[in-house]
């Protein structure tokens, strides 16, 4: 008769399913966190000038020409400072089109222009939205938070159908 053989056996292996569910839990962790970070990074590079505005020069573009990735067009100023310029340079998205008129904030020490208002910041908060979809995948498979899953992912998608209402 072995009695203790067994109890050992099952400590042991209750001891390696913790260990391995710790494990599971900071890697997934670890994964969702730095999807966050990056999603806010994208994002920020681009919404500090929208939404940090004080300081800024702010002004108008009217879209006269457009390329590949870019368009350009005449820079007329609406804050105190700002010098007019020939032509500035706004990133050719979705939401932009030649012939029209846009609110934007000149980024310092360039000829280069983002959309401002409400719906340049919520353009520029759209890598966030796609960061907390993302990341709500990994946190209902891999940590097994399904609630908070359905909060990241409903916030994200709702971050990106404002975007694209908006733009």
């Amino acid at each position: 008769m072995i009695p203790a053989m067994p109890a050992t056996a099952t400590t042991s292996r209750q001891a390696s399913v913790t260990a391995l569910r710790w494990g599971r839990l900071v890697a997934m962790g670890t994964v969702a966190a730095l999807i966050l970070i990056a999603g806010v990074w994208a994002s920020w590079g681009t919404a500090q000038h929208v939404m940090l505005t004080k300081g800024r020069e702010r002004g108008t573009v009217e879209v006269t020409r457009c390329g590949e990735d870019t368009c350009t067009g005449p820079y007329t100023p609406a804050s105190v400072g700002s010098a007019a310029r020939g032509s500035v340079v706004i990133e050719h998205t979705v939401a932009v089109r030649k012939g029209r008129t846009y609110t934007v904030v000149v980024k310092p020490g360039s000829d280069d222009v983002v959309r401002s208002g409400p719906s340049g910041i919520l353009y520029s908060w759209v890598p966030m939205g796609g960061a907390l979809l993302l990341a709500s995948v990994v946190v209902a498979g891999g940590l097994r938070r399904t609630r908070i899953a359905w909060v990241m992912a409903g916030s994200g998608i709702a971050l990106l159908t404002a975007a694209f209402v908006t733009v």
